[in-house]
């Protein structure tokens, strides 16, 4: 995706919302010991269990779900401001679920990038022809500054080594006005709502994991999700780090108690602007 066309003063001299050299990392969960050693193992072992659930992980998905499905997605991005002919930037884009719904809006498949760190969910991505799929992360995504009308992320927040560095990076390849719209799985608020998710997502699922996807590691991947879920930062902090970012017009709406999506808007520059040819 191309740079874009006219710098404006985020994207001129020094970028003031790239971390600090030796900056606190802020993770979105504790190191979960369960699965692997500690913080410094976290990214490895997760692009492995998606890379080795990969060819199952829409069956999977429809499942954790709860059948929400493309209608969901579809709305959650309208709502969040995308419109025909934005340019587009989907991070942690899997097998490009939400990819898919971006590029039914726009109506150019063209204008829509996936971004992920799993070689195996980018090569078992099933997108329409002209939408690009680029190796990287949310903290590293591959993309110019100030390329893209719009950035989206589909529950894959929980699976970042650092919420701040993914924000600011999400800041950074957003034009001034730009949008961003993150979907996240949060545990419900109430003793009863949460056991209910807890039995569903780390009781039920992975069983039906086992019958779908067959031997392999789907059931643990299902398991892996609720613990994230339940370990994941409040609502609160994600929405305090994207302020923090240089975000503003910050909100957080859910549906069902545990669909979350984080809307926020890079502001345009005050005053007049500078310009300069890219």
């Amino acid at each position: 995706m191309a740079g874009c066309t006219i710098r404006c003063q985020y994207c001129l001299a020094s970028p003031p919302w790239r971390p600090k050299a030796g900056s606190k990392v802020q993770a979105p969960h504790r190191p979960l010991r369960t699965y692997y050693g500690d913080e410094r193992d976290r990214g490895t072992w997760v692009r492995g269990i998606f890379d080795r659930t990969a060819r199952n992980y829409d069956r999977l998905e429809s499942i954790v779900g709860l059948g929400t499905g493309s209608w969901y997605r579809r709305r959650a991005l309208q709502e969040a401001g995308l419109e025909r002919g934005m340019r587009v930037i989907d991070v942690g884009t899997g097998t490009g679920l939400l990819a898919c719904a971006a590029a039914q809006i726009v109506g150019d498949p063209g204008q829509v990038s996936g971004v992920d760190p799993s070689p195996g969910m980018l090569e078992n991505a099933r997108v329409p022809v002209g939408v690009r799929l680029l190796s990287g992360s949310a903290e590293k995504i591959p993309a110019a500054d100030c390329c893209a009308d719009f950035l989206c992320m589909g529950y894959a927040l929980r699976h970042v080594g650092d919420l701040f560095a993914a924000a600011a990076e999400f800041f950074r390849v957003l034009r001034p006005g730009g949008r961003l719209c993150v979907l996240e799985f949060t545990s419900p608020a109430g003793t009863v709502p949460r056991a209910l998710l807890k039995a569903w997502l780390r009781g039920v699922v992975p069983r039906i994991a086992a019958v779908v996807a067959g031997p392999g590691d789907a059931p643990l991947l299902m398991r892996y999700h609720w613990d994230t879920i339940a370990a994941c930062v409040p609502p609160e902090i994600i929405l305090r780090t994207i302020a923090a970012a240089g975000f503003v017009d910050v909100e957080r709406t859910v549906d069902l108690k545990i669909f979350s999506t984080y809307r926020a808007r890079k502001p345009q520059p005050e005053g007049n602007l500078r310009l300069a040819q890219a």
